[in-house]
């Protein structure tokens, strides 16, 4: 080997480059995504655990953004819509994540309490229809072993015909009317010194009640109704954009709902509340765009786009529910304090108050920080736009209770 010649390293074998294929159309890879059809090489197929780890990321991303995002939501009205606007968002939850996580939690937390609360709520019902069932067949059995009369033996046929009129579960009505009939008879029967006047004149309108319903008479039930959804004298609702078939399935359908509803609420009141609750959330969904349309006429002159106007609305729900939680969780720890710390359930239920009279300061100032207009202005469109949303809200309200009659 001359003194010229340079001698060279062995060079490395590099390893065989591996060629991928798109799963979706077989094209080859040289990346992250498909040149031909644009899906991701990444499987979306992954373990259960990590799937809701990513789910909670993506809805709420758990990193330093969410003590920068709540702490301001609280104290600061308008702070975070302000600077959405202003584009430095990266530092904050996005207004959508932060309204469905706030909700999820809220919704979620108010269904438990409700179901915690739920034994405790009284049942406006007298007596269960299966203990007056009892009652009914212990007096018939009685009556059996007095001597034969014509009384008795009258007292015995009542008692039995009320006895089938409570076991026709499908005509709530129907039941629940035999049921104050057999309550009236029962008295006189063991007490008559008892039967007032008028329970002589209740017994007379439960059993005309009973006799119109056998006849299919449509009739106001007495008392006992507190639910009347009628446009017509004759006690129906009637729509003259609807055809006549339609008007009347549409009172068949209102009456099967105004049964359900009165039977629910005299039972078991708090069924049909959870049943409510638990269609809020959809409901709410769909009143936040109309929120934000609220917001748009009102401040047409704003120069805002419509998003900008549903940010607001995000923003301020998201609050308000997050408030309403603090308040919850706060009820909580007071119901467990008062008996030993009496003091301390005082200022507890202080906080609450304050929190409760914080809301309509702080959508004030949010409306005032981020329309920008002078406090006259603010204060009429304020009250305006209140006033609309609480009526928007009844509307939501009841369609949850009739949603949650029709899931019961």
């Amino acid at each position: 080997m001359t003194s010229t010649e340079i001698v060279k390293p062995k060079e490395k074998a590099l390893p065989a480059q591996v060629t991928k294929e798109c799963e979706n159309c077989g094209a080859t890879i040289n990346g992250q995504f498909c040149a031909e059809c644009g899906q991701e090489i990444t499987s979306n197929i992954r373990y259960f655990g990590t799937v809701i780890l990513h789910l909670l990321d993506d809805i709420f991303s758990f990193d330093s953004r969410a003590s920068r995002t709540l702490l301001p939501l609280m104290l600061k009205p308008g702070f975070l819509t302000q600077k959405y606007f202003a584009g430095k968002r990266v530092h904050y939850v996005p207004p959508l994540r932060l309204y469905l996580f706030i909700s999820i939690i809220f919704f979620l937390s108010l269904k438990l309490f409700t179901d915690i609360a739920a034994p405790n709520l009284p049942s406006t019902s007298p007596i269960p229809a299966t203990e007056i069932q009892q009652t009914i067949e212990k007096n018939i059995s009685q009556l059996a072993l007095t001597p034969d009369s014509t009384e008795n033996e009258a007292i015995k046929n009542r008692l039995k015909a009320y006895l089938k009129d409570i076991q026709q579960s499908s005509s709530p009505q129907l039941q629940r009317d035999a049921i104050k009939l057999a309550q009236l008879e029962l008295k006189k029967l063991s007490t008559p010194e008892d039967f007032t006047s008028d329970d002589a004149i209740d017994y007379k309108v439960y059993e005309e009640s009973i006799s119109d319903y056998k006849k299919g008479v449509k009739t106001e039930n007495k008392d006992d109704t507190f639910i009347n959804v009628s446009n017509q004298e004759d006690g129906t609702l009637r729509f003259d954009f609807l055809s006549e078939e339609m008007n009347k399935k549409l009172n068949i359908q209102v009456d099967l709902l105004k049964e359900k509803a009165e039977t629910t609420i005299t039972s078991n009141p708090s069924k049909l509340i959870k049943e409510a609750l638990g269609k809020m959330p959809q409901l709410m969904f769909i009143l936040l765009p109309l929120f934000a349309l609220l917001l748009k006429i009102f401040y047409m002159f704003s120069k805002r786009l419509y998003m900008e106007h549903l940010t607001v609305a995000l923003h301020s729900h998201s609050f308000i529910f997050l408030t309403l939680l603090l308040i919850e969780l706060l009820n909580e720890l007071q119901d467990i304090v008062i008996e030993q710390y009496p003091a301390f359930a005082d200022m507890i239920d202080t906080l609450m108050i304050g929190l409760l009279i914080w809301i309509p300061v702080y959508l004030f100032l949010m409306q005032k920080r981020v329309y920008k207009q002078g406090m006259l202005m603010t204060v009429i469109k304020f009250n305006v736009i209140s006033i609309s949303y609480l009526l928007m809200m009844v509307f939501t309200g009841l369609a949850a209770l009739v949603w949650g009659l029709t899931s019961i």
